[in-house]
This record gives structure tokens, C-alpha cells and sequence, in this order.
């Protein structure tokens, strides 16, 4: 099974994603971290990623692609994170996914107000030891600006802060709302409201995975 999880930033993709992958067995492919640990090495992609500004199409499908394909990886199927984030990307990945016999099982939507998601974004926090993310809204440190197993200070990601945050919602609604209504009348396509809580969300999601299994 492949499973495409699409949205803005904030909406809680990551945390939902991380779940439903490991209960099917798929390989989680989250877009952002992944272009985060290029940028460790790659001093134009951190200026890109800094400034808000997206990824060419084209650049990123090559880059996703051959990290994919080039370790010889077989899964038992994919759910991608952040990936797509346009028609051009869709285009490229439905290709791909076709080349390998396989199809584009699922399409969930994350669907939230872009205030919501800038106000859960702008909260996140990061633990610079084990790198597990927190929100300050959605899921707080049990200690104020602490990690709880690492208990070291939290800190804030430079593509986290208010300003960017917004510069980055601007660019992908660009990109975003074409893709929605591309795919939103397929038969795969299930939205989701992500304004709910965590097991609110969850449940909803798996109401979905049980009526299409």
C-alpha cells in the first residue's frame, strides 16, 4: 500500500503519519527531515530551506527518487510525508510508482485553517539531543522548555519562526491548492479535518484505512 499525506505544515502529518506507517509496515518518507539532513551538507539547500522558499519540482523528484530507489530499498509499501507538494510532483511520483508496478493507494488530506497551522508551527520546539519534536500547544513538554527524557532545553528551528512560517504557507498554497483540485474527485482522495485532537484525527484516519481495506 501506498498512502500520500498532504497539507500545510503544522497540521499534524508527522505524528499521524509515524503511527499509521508503523501499524501497516511502511517505510516513512517524511519530505522535510529528509531535505534537512541533505542541508547538513549542502550549504545552497539550507539557504533555501531558511528562507521558505521551496525546492524546484524537478530537483526534488530527482533527489527523493534516487534516495528511494538508489540503495536498492524494497518495502512492502511507502507513505510519503510532505511529497508531494504540487502537480508537477505528483506527476513525477504517480510515474515512478507506476514504473515499479505499484499505484497510488490512498491520498489523505490534512485539512486546517492556515492561522490554526501557523500558530501549532510557530510553537513547535526541537530536543537537540534526540530530536524529538514538541508543541507548545498540541503536545507540551511535561517541563516548561524541557525535553522529558533528555531533560536539556528545548530550542526553535530557524524555518520555525512566525515570519518564515507564513513566507512558506504563501509559497506551498502556491503549489498545494493546484495538486487538491487535481486530485480531490478521485475515489482515493479522503479529507480530513485536522483541527481535532491527535486521537480524534487518528480515529478518523482509521475509519478510512478500515473502509477502503
Amino acid at each position: 500500500m501506498n498512502i500520500i499525506v498532504l497539507g500545510l505544515p503544522g497540521a499534524g502529518k508527522g505524528t499521524q503519519s509515524r503511527r499509521i506507517a508503523s501499524e501497516k509496515g511502511l517505510f516513512y518518507f517524511e519530505a522535510g527531515g529528509f531535505l534537512r539532513d541533505l542541508a547538513k551538507n549542502d550549504i545552497h539547500l539550507r539557504e533555501v530551506l531558511n528562507s521558505g522558499r521551496l525546492v524546484p519540482d524537478e530537483q526534488m523528484s530527482r533527489m527523493v527518487f534516487d534516495y528511494l530507489g538508489g540503495y536498492g530499498r524494497h518495502y512492502k509499501g511507502i507513505l510519503f510525508d510532505g511529497y508531494p507538494r504540487s502537480v508537477s510532483q505528483y506527476k513525477d511520483l504517480s510515474n515512478w510508482i507506476s514504473q515499479r508496478g505499484e499505484r497510488i493507494d490512498l491520498i489523505l488530506f490534512f485539512d486546517l485553517p492556515v492561522e490554526e497551522a501557523v500558530k501549532r508551527l510557530s510553537s513547535r520546539r526541537v530536543c537537540p539531543v534526540c530530536g524529538r519534536v514538541y508543541n507548545l500547544v498540541t503536545d507540551p513538554p511535561i517541563e516548561d522548555s524541557l525535553c522529558n527524557v533528555c531533560k536539556v532545553k528545548l530550542f526553535q528551528r530557524d524555518d520555525d519562526t512566525e515570519g518564515v512560517v507564513r513566507e512558506r504557507f504563501a509559497k506551498q498554497k502556491e503549489s498545494l491548492l493546484p495538486l487538491i483540485g487535481l486530485v480531490d474527485k478521485q475515489d482515493n482522495f479522503f479529507k480530513i479535518d485536522a483541527s481535532q485532537s491527535i486521537e480524534k484525527v487518528y480515529g478518523d484516519i482509521v475509519s478510512v484505512l478500515e473502509k477502503y481495506e
